[in-house]
């Protein structure tokens, strides 16, 4: 057997052995009716809902566009992607209070 045949034999094995240990996690998905709110609105970063994040609020706001709008248990709870996030807050709080309005 050539070297060659040996290294794509084990990455072979490698490949499928990542498969066998994939992580293990849920996954939800929306379905119809869609309700994308399409409105705009200005979101700033008040406070910590956890302690022991210095600087976490970072000032100033952010204006974002709802694509989604949750039906139940969510109201007053809006989901930021990281970037949006991380510009008016530390990522590291994970969750803020908030203040918003239609920008």
């Amino acid at each position: 057997m050539s070297n060659l045949q040996v290294l794509m034999i084990m990455a072979l094995e490698m490949c499928l052995g990542s498969i066998a240990y994939a992580a293990q996690g849920i996954i939800t998905f929306y379905t119809p009716p869609y309700v994308p709110c399409n409105k705009f609105y200005r979101v700033k970063c008040t406070g910590a809902t956890n302690q022991g994040v210095p600087q976490l609020c970072k000032g100033g706001s952010v204006v974002v566009k709802i694509v989604h709008l949750c039906h139940s248990g969510c109201q007053g709870t809006i989901d930021l992607s990281k970037e949006a996030f991380s510009s008016i807050a530390n990522p590291d709080a994970g969750k803020i209070k908030i203040e918003y309005n239609l920008a």
